[in-house]
């Protein structure tokens, strides 16, 4: 799903590097794999719920923007 401020790779990578975390750094903060965040970046997975909730604790994105 694209909105205004674009899709959820784009918002989660950007979030990320604005935190100052690898992939692999995030991954190991919310208990999964880098290639997981690698895949969510590159538009090639869809997070589930819970997933959502723990990567909005560390980025700060607003858990709507989680979902597609």
């Amino acid at each position: 799903m694209t909105g205004d401020d674009g899709m959820i790779n784009e918002k989660l990578r950007k979030a990320r590097i604005e935190k100052g975390l690898s992939q692999t750094e995030l991954a190991k903060l919310i208990g999964v794999s880098r290639q997981t965040i690698n895949m969510i970046e590159n538009n090639d997975y869809n997070p589930t719920i819970l997933l959502c909730l723990k990567t909005v604790s560390y980025t700060h994105l607003r858990a709507h923007e989680t979902r597609r």
